[in-house]
């Protein structure tokens, strides 16, 4: 298996060059912890370490060191097909260089190898209650994968804590292996009959998330595509990746590290900001019956902020611009949105809201990230969020389903490299006010 072999090579260099910046700077400062940081959900602590994401506050998100617009010009893609394929996207998580087409389809092979899904997970996802949220299916259809884990069957077999990299990735493999007709059933269990297409191995991993939603545009193969590579990672210190990570230094395997990591993305300060996003527009367009003027979505906005509530997509914790990842999306439907007017409508809001919040003064960054348009682009194309029972939630389906490919990469290698459990310090409030009584 050609990242097996990769990583053979890879990793004992990488523990050579950790193992000596312990030794030669194990006491080296990185910074300092406010109280304020403390009280603050530990923003902005440099506590965690990832090599395979990071974001830069003025070019978005970079992946093993590429900008969005990079990985869409250089990861490798099908002559017919206008975005990469994903299987060329974990290669690059995984390893750090960009593949070339052959390992980029070697990838795809293997996810085809290790596609099928064991009767016991539909059955499990069946027996949910019709009004459970699509994201309670998603952690429950990774749980139900757990009995086969290869990292905790070995581990009981006494496997050498060098070697524990090796059954993560078989797992990781495995699971994300699955996820496009996991995610699928999902939807169809939420809006259709529960049945869907067979996988077609004519096709790789994201069209064939696209064939088994049975959207009839060829497009939405490419959207898949480029939503599942946007959406892949975003350091280690956002809740899922964060609390998979958290889970996972427990030596627990991939699909209870995974689970939590996927609860986590279901709140809506994290993962549900896409379908809140695509609520407000909708509200905005409703209002007015049509795509209202500037000047109505001004006031529109303004509503919305003197009734205490936020814009939903507007705004970030690091990012100090547009998301580039926002920008993608919006590029690809400029191309293939002739007449939608819920896009045309995020448009114009992109156009009008930076300045009323520039104008409000209490949004350190004005501008959109990605949950501003990605679920206006998916109902375009009729993939419905919420059903007639009102469980909402497949768009942070979706979400879910490119996270995992970067948490389980960095799951991988947090193995590899023997990264320990994670134990922070708690302090009670008397110790801080004496800390902040003698610093005064």
């Amino acid at each position: 298996m050609i990242l097996k072999e990769k990583l053979s090579y890879l990793i004992p260099e990488w523990r050579e060059r950790v193992s000596l910046l312990l030794n030669d700077s194990r006491d080296c400062k990185v910074g300092e912890v406010t109280i304020g940081q403390v009280y603050g959900g530990m923003r902005g602590i440099k506590g965690l370490v990832s090599d395979i994401s990071s974001v830069d506050p003025n070019e978005g998100i970079r992946l093993r060191g590429f900008t969005i617009p990079e990985l869409l010009e250089l990861l490798p893609k099908d002559k017919s097909t206008e975005m990469p394929m994903v299987g060329g996207l974990y290669y690059l998580l995984l390893i750090g260089e960009i593949p070339s087409l052959d390992e980029a389809l070697e990838v795809e092979d293997e996810w085809k190898s290790r596609w099928d899904i064991p009767t016991h997970l539909s059955d499990v996802l069946q027996a949910m209650p019709e009004d459970a949220s699509p994201m309670t299916l998603f952690s429950q259809a990774i749980l139900s994968l757990q009995g086969e884990s290869v990292f905790t069957k070995k581990y009981r077999e006494g496997l050498h804590k060098s070697e524990y990299w090796e059954p993560m990735l078989e797992d990781s493999l495995n699971l994300t292996a699955k996820l496009p007709a996991i995610a699928a059933l999902i939807y169809s269990l939420k809006h259709r009959d529960g049945q869907t297409e067979q996988q077609d191995p004519n096709l790789d991993w994201s069209a064939n998330f696209a064939h088994m939603m049975q959207v009839a545009d060829n497009d939405y193969q490419d959207l898949s595509r480029l939503y599942f590579i946007i959406h892949s990672d975003h350091e280690s210190g956002n809740v899922s990746a964060h609390a998979t990570h958290l889970v996972g230094s427990t030596l627990a395997d991939i699909y209870f590290a995974a689970s939590a990591g996927m609860n986590g993305l279901s709140g809506p300060l994290h993962g549900r900001a896409n379908q809140e996003g695509l609520r407000w527009l909708l509200g905005v367009y409703n209002k007015y019956g049509r795509v209202p003027t500037e000047g109505e979505i001004t006031e529109y906005a303004w509503n919305t902020l003197n009734a205490g509530h936020v814009i939903p997509g507007y705004g970030h914790a690091v990012l100090r611009t547009t998301d580039p990842r926002f920008t993608a999306l919006l590029e690809f439907g400029q191309k293939h949105f002739l007449d939608d007017e819920i896009f045309d409508l995020a448009r114009l809001v992109y156009k009008v809201v930076p300045g009323v919040l520039r104008e409000q003064g209490k949004a350190k960054n004005p501008w959109p990230n990605v949950d501003a348009i990605s679920g206006t682009l998916q109902y375009h194309y009729g993939v419905d969020d919420c059903n007639e029972y009102g469980s909402c939630g497949f768009y942070t389906v979706l979400f879910g389903v490119s996270r995992i490919l970067g948490v389980s990469s960095n799951a991988v290698w947090a193995r590899a490299m023997g990264q320990p459990l994670e134990r922070p310090k708690s302090l009670t409030t008397t110790v801080l006010e004496e800390i902040a009584s003698q610093k005064g």
